[in-house]
């Protein structure tokens, strides 16, 4: 394993920053309700871990959910799964986003677009906009359990349609519009939905995509439609293009502005719904079969971002919260959950290298955003490009960065502080779409170390497991949740018995969720995550993960990309690095000899690989993951279609690679 992360601290919170945030608030708060002291952040942690109900019923509440009837009891049973959370209460999530006390003319949320200037939208406009579109839903007879799905980008008219559909008891479901017709018909079809919303296109990096086509085809492949939203996104018109018209007499087609006008007048109502009733539809990325459609609900998700907003990202009234995603990916959902505090959010629709990789930076700036989300991958991007946006852009709102996606190498937190911001509060992040929230991640009370996520989660009881099932502190080891938390799902759709539910997540611990990552608990309570623990590189014993071996083949100014496996041959593990190098540059002995230098110093002579090979692209999915897993399940000699879900495959080609070289590995003698 590689060296241990500086014990020095990159930054660390003053008595009077700490003393500002909602956190000390709240352990002070607890203080006074339980007559014991918290003095630390670990206190707290191992107090809402031990005391779960207690400290869920403490987040009811401190953060003040409002609900029209009250819950009889917390939890029903910890085992996992089938804990019971909130029974009795009654509300609405969407109702909890606009129904708090706020000046209806304070800025709500900041968009922009490739297709639009910044603009702001107020929470009177917010909810004037929700209210007419859930009457309008309302008039086409959508009601609660029904399910309405967007094929939408990560603009207002999106966030104001799930907030209709919420408003409703509805369910609802996205997808990213570069996503192809036949990954979306995956998706969707499973739920049956009988509302589709979706805009004719979009621009990206300086393009324009058209996607009536795509629309034509989910319209014709999801019989249970009844009626489709088209939003003139890329054409900006009133009117429409009417391609949905052409594509097919039914489901009746209407606009944006029509679904809206159908509400006209109407006033705020919101459906009383349970706690666990359904509020969306997430999907995993579906590397191989269907994707599993995960089902979460209004009461768990209320809970978890109302304690991620106030507790743990601090957000503040006059804060700006941003980051990047699509609504193809959890932080979408998880971006609009931070309108459950007093922060504004912002919105960008686009590609964030265009014009260069100044450009949400550039955002920031303009739209004076306190808090900056985005992936390790766009953060060592700007660090490779020698970016020093400290130099640039002018960031003096900017009070902390966020990062996910995958582990932020050791060298992204110091490019962090040295060229964006001295004194910016960094935290990385871990988590899954299975919770919508992170296990790991930020807290503004404690110090920032170099490589290592700051704390576990509060109400999260994480812990690392070694092979024999045993919790260890400073080993690596599986990431486990041995308790209940109120966001995991409440089943899989489809899955009538559980089985996919339970097979999932607690087939290897029984009721214990084994999440599939590997981590390490530090002994002043961080974390470092390591990958995917069904892809770790086990070479004589010493496990890796591989983003150690990413990191480290990384370094090597050259490489752009890269995927490493390791695969049975002749009776031994065969160790093989595939990278991506920069335009113009070929794969030489000199540079082959440099990565694995590079990988022998930085992480282990164990893992020095025993090939390099140059590709053209790594295979991701979708939502860019890499395809570790089915590039090992081919050279091992699976066919690629039971390898890998083609449709969800950003550039299904980018596995055309690996076949012919498992074909030449099985032809060798």
């Amino acid at each position: 394993m590689s060296a241990r992360p500086t014990q020095t601290p990159l930054w660390s919170p003053s008595r009077g920053e700490i003393e500002q945030t909602s956190m000390w608030a709240f352990m002070k708060w607890l203080e006074r309700r339980y007559d014991t002291p918290f003095t630390s952040y670990e206190e707290l942690w191992s107090w809402s871990v031990r005391e779960l109900e207690e400290f869920w019923a403490c987040v009811w509440e401190f953060c003040g959910v409002r609900a029209s009837k009250p819950y009889e009891r917390v939890l029903s049973g910890e085992r996992m799964p089938g804990a019971k959370w909130f029974e009795g209460a009654e509300l609405n999530y969407a109702e909890n986003v606009l129904c708090r006390e706020r000046d209806p003319t304070a800025i709500a949320v900041l968009h922009a677009s490739e297709l639009r200037q910044l603009q702001p939208l107020t929470w009177g406009e917010l909810t004037e906009q929700v209210t007419a579109t859930a009457a309008g839903l309302r008039a086409l007879g959508v009601g609660r359990g029904d399910r309405v799905v967007a094929y939408m980008p990560n603009i207002p008219e999106t966030l104001v349609a799930f907030l209709a559909v919420a408003s409703v008891g509805a369910i609802w479901s996205s997808a990213a519009p570069e996503f192809g017709a036949g990954s979306v018909i995956d998706r969707f079809a499973q739920i049956e939905p009988r509302v589709l919303l979706a805009v004719d296109g979009y621009r990206y990096g300086g393009k324009d995509f058209d996607r009536t086509g795509v629309l034509a085809q989910l319209i014709e492949q999801l019989p249970t439609l009844e009626h489709v939203v088209l939003v003139p996104y890329l054409s900006q018109l009133a009117g429409g293009t009417g391609v949905a018209h052409e594509a097919t007499q039914a489901p009746r087609t209407l606009t944006w502005g029509e679904l809206g006008r159908l509400g006209d007048g109407a006033a705020p109502s919101y459906e009383q719904v349970p706690f666990g009733h359904p509020l969306w539809v997430l999907y995993s990325s579906g590397t191989t079969g269907l994707p599993k459609a995960i089902v979460q609900g209004h009461g768990g998700i209320l809970l978890e971002q109302l304690k991620k907003s106030y507790l743990h990202l601090d957000l503040r009234a006059n804060d700006r919260m941003f980051w990047f995603t699509t609504t193809g990916w959890m932080m979408w959902n998880f971006l609009i959950g931070c309108l459950l505090s007093e922060s504004a959010i912002v919105l960008y629709d686009g590609n964030p290298a265009h014009p260069d990789l100044g450009m949400l930076w550039r955002l920031a700036q303009r739209a004076g955003v306190t808090c900056f989300g985005t992936s390790a991958g766009f953060l060592t991007s700007c660090m490779k490009e020698g970016l020093h946006p400290a130099d640039r852009f002018n960031l003096g709102s900017l009070r902390s960065i966020g990062s996910t996606g995958s582990p932020l190498p050791p060298e992204g937190f110091e490019w962090v502080y040295q060229s964006v911001k001295p004194d910016v509060w960094l935290f990385s992040t871990s988590g899954g779409t299975d919770v919508c929230t992170a296990f790991v991640g930020g807290s503004p009370i404690l110090p920032v170390y170099s490589g290592e996520l700051q704390c576990r989660a509060l109400g999260c009881a994480v812990e690392a497991w070694d092979e024999n099932g045993n919790s260890v502190t400073e080993e690596v080891g599986e990431l486990v949740i041995t308790k209940p938390m109120p966001s995991m799902p409440l089943f899989f759709w489809g899955d009538e018995d559980g089985a996919r539910y339970r097979e999932s997540y607690f087939s290897m611990y029984p009721g214990v969720w084994r999440h599939g990552d590997w981590i390490r608990i530090t002994q002043r309570g961080g974390a470092v995550i390591y990958g995917r623990s069904d892809s770790t590189i086990n070479r004589q014993g010493v496990r890796m993960g591989t983003s150690e071996i990413y990191r480290a083949a990384a370094t090597v100014q050259q490489v752009t990309d890269a995927l490493v496996v390791d695969v049975p041959r002749d009776g031994e593990l065969w160790m093989a690095l595939f990278v991506v190098l920069k335009d113009g540059v070929t794969l030489d002995d000199e540079l082959r000899k440099r990565i694995k230098q590079a990988i022998r110093e930085q992480c282990s002579p164990r893992h020095v690989p025993n090939e390099v090979r140059q590709v053209g692209q790594v295979p991701r999915t979708l939502s860019g993951k890499i395809l570790e897993v089915p590039v090992k399940k081919i050279l091992m000699g699976a066919a690629p279609e039971q390898a890998a879900s083609v449709d969800s495959l950003a550039d299904p080609s980018a596995l055309d690679y690996f076949t012919r070289l498992a074909a030449e590995l099985r032809a060798e003698p």
